[in-house]
């Protein structure tokens, strides 16, 4: 099929595709560009070009230790979603039951309630059963935000798949673990990949729920920026910005060079 002549509305149709790519990079590139300006004040367009905002943020302990705090968060909350996320989903799909959807809707929630809300409730839930320690409530509450994100992806990944593979593996003499491990995990790994980014990502960059459980000690970085643009705002607050803006695109680079998750995902 020769569908690449759209017609009169092609011009119409590629600009506003431009306008919406414009509209979703702007926040993205704005911060990049200021981090590199020269004064001591925000301003764009930035005036001069400086990498020193970089070297002065990497040499600040406050933002390195709030950076490996929530790198260190992140992965602990991707594990935990993907250990939860995984077996739920595949209940989900291949299985029906009574309260099936009312399971799923619960599931699924968080993507529906505001996160502030989550994360008073949260709270709440922490404080009524004298839970003082921040770190497991920052663990079980990012779990909780991102857990979504996997069901989701691979949920996706299980309706591409035939159900009859599983069962010839278990006809074969296969167990339930051994036929996931061989024959289910390499066939839904483009979804296991997705929901790992997505919740890696969720949890690095989140604050509604952290700012209401995070304490004195484990301060994740989007707490940490909130607190340093109220002392102060110069261009190493855009440079911070940057730099996670730049560690979410790499991740995405690199989980697809490693896993061809673009071509698995088009198959």
């Amino acid at each position: 099929m020769g569908g690449s002549n759209l017609g009169p509305s092609g011009p119409l149709l590629y600009t506003a595709a431009a306008v919406v790519a414009v509209f979703l990079l702007a926040p993205l590139v704005v911060p990049i560009i200021i981090s590199f300006s020269d004064t001591a004040f925000v301003t764009f367009p930035p005036k001069g070009f400086t990498l020193r905002w970089y070297w002065k943020i990497l040499n600040e302990p406050e933002f390195t230790s709030s950076f490996r705090f929530s790198v260190m968060l992140a992965v602990i909350a991707t594990l935990g979603a993907l250990l939860l996320g995984t077996p739920t989903a595949i209940g989900l799909v291949r299985y029906r039951f009574p309260g099936r959807g009312m399971i799923q809707s619960l599931v699924l929630s968080p993507l529906v309630f505001p996160m502030l809300v989550t994360g008073i409730a949260l709270l709440r839930m922490f404080t009524t059963v004298n839970s003082q320690s921040s770190l497991v409530n920052l663990t079980l509450g990012h779990i909780l935000v991102t857990v979504p994100y996997v069901v989701r992806t691979v949920s996706s990944s299980l309706l591409l798949l035939d159900p009859s593979v599983e069962d010839a593996a278990r006809t074969l003499g296969a167990g339930r673990l051994e036929t996931f491990w061989r024959v289910t995990r390499p066939q839904i790994m483009p979804g296991l990949v997705a929901g790992a980014i997505f919740a890696f990502v969720t949890s690095f960059d989140n604050y509604p729920v952290s700012m209401w459980l995070a304490d004195a000690v484990n301060i994740p970085l989007p707490l940490m920026i909130f607190t340093l643009t109220s002392r102060f705002f110069d261009p190493g607050i855009a440079a911070i910005a940057t730099l996670m803006i730049l560690v979410s695109v790499a991740l995405i680079l690199i989980m697809e060079r490693v896993t061809g998750l673009r071509r698995a995902m088009s198959m």
